[in-house]
């Protein structure tokens, strides 16, 4: 196959997007950029999947109730052509599964593009941001990336409530484009400069979504999920701070707190209920099994805590889930010993 590469116009608006991945959350924003005046190029790893959404217009695994525009949607199970004609590339896969997804592509497959992530989680092996991860092996320049933080979660999209999003991008004009191309009647965004701020808090907030979990499993009340939320934004604030320092980042803005909030309280929080789980006295696997989805909680806090080895931020909340998770400390014993640091 020729490439053909692409330069993305900061003045107009991309006529073409590939959306990879084939979850909740891609499903999503496969719905919102399709409400705009755009082709979607949207790759999905299952063939019977993609048959179902040609036949029926929409995803039969997650969002069965969301219609699929097929005149301004066209899916394929090849990565290559799904990036080909695309000026702006939504990275929506498992971050655990990036590399195997990536894998069949040339290392020039993105040149010209612009890349967004929409992945929550590291790539595990590598302890790598996922924009971190395509800018070393496919060359993306760091300013060709932009980052979809919340709060904002796929099933409420689908039900068109009222939700917000934050593009973030060291080129304004390329997050105000994006920005631009997911607004519509029921979704409004905004745009900031932090990217890998952005990117590690919301790594962050899925492990503290399943700390809370495991406390919610192991029947404490509210109370108790408030002192951890409100401890919990300060560890991630001396974490990011530390390796993303950036004196004008409010940790106190949408894209941050807010992103925190809405994971760890929501119903919806797949990372919450997984956390659940395992207080309830599920194995890692068990409750891996019974969700059938990824909760990138459980491949971050390995990650984190490994990038912490080196940094020695005060993370006793990071601590205490990977103890649980990789040690196999009993979530009882592990939550006694975490509890006395809590403020």
């Amino acid at each position: 196959m020729k490439l053909r590469f692409f330069h993305l116009n900061l003045f107009a608006l991309p006529t073409q997007i590939a959306v990879l991945g084939g979850g909740s959350w891609a499903t999503a924003l496969v719905k919102l950029l399709s409400e705009n005046d755009v082709q979607v190029n949207w790759w999905l790893r299952s063939q019977a999947d993609l048959d179902h959404i040609a036949r029926y217009g929409h995803n039969p695994r997650y969002l069965s109730s969301v219609q699929i525009n097929c005149d301004k949607v066209r899916p394929t199970a090849d990565i290559a052509l799904a990036l080909q004609p695309s000026e702006l590339v939504v990275v929506c896969i498992p971050a655990a599964f990036v590399p195997e997804a990536l894998a069949p592509l040339d290392r020039r497959a993105f040149q010209g593009k612009a890349v967004a992530s929409a992945v929550k989680g590291m790539v595990p092996g590598r302890n790598a941001l996922v924009t971190d991860y395509v800018a070393e092996e496919f060359g993306v320049p760091l300013d060709r990336f932009l980052v979809i933080a919340g709060p904002c979660h796929a099933e409420e999209v689908a039900l068109e409530k009222l939700s917000y999003l934050t593009i973030g991008g060291l080129q304004p004009a390329l997050a105000q484009q994006l920005a631009t191309l997911l607004r519509c009647r029921y979704l409004r965004t905004t745009t900031i400069a932090d990217v890998n701020g952005a990117e590690y808090c919301a790594v962050m907030k899925n492990i503290v979504a399943v700390a809370c979990g495991i406390a919610h499993g192991l029947n404490y009340g509210d109370n108790f999920q408030a002192v951890l939320v409100a401890n919990a934004m300060q560890e991630i604030r001396r974490f990011v701070d530390l390796l993303e320092p950036q004196p004008q980042r409010d940790m106190n803005a949408s894209a941050y707190l807010g992103d925190l909030l809405v994971t760890t309280y929501s119903q919806f929080s797949r990372n919450r209920t997984f956390g659940n789980m395992i207080g309830r006295g599920y194995s890692v696997l068990g409750a891996q099994m019974a969700m059938n989805m990824v909760a990138e909680g459980y491949y971050a806090v390995k990650c984190v805590y490994e990038i912490n080895q080196t940094q020695q931020v005060d993370m006793p909340i990071i601590k205490a889930v990977y103890h649980i998770l990789y040690e196999k400390i009993s979530p009882a014993v592990e939550f006694k010993i975490l509890k006395d640091r809590l403020k």
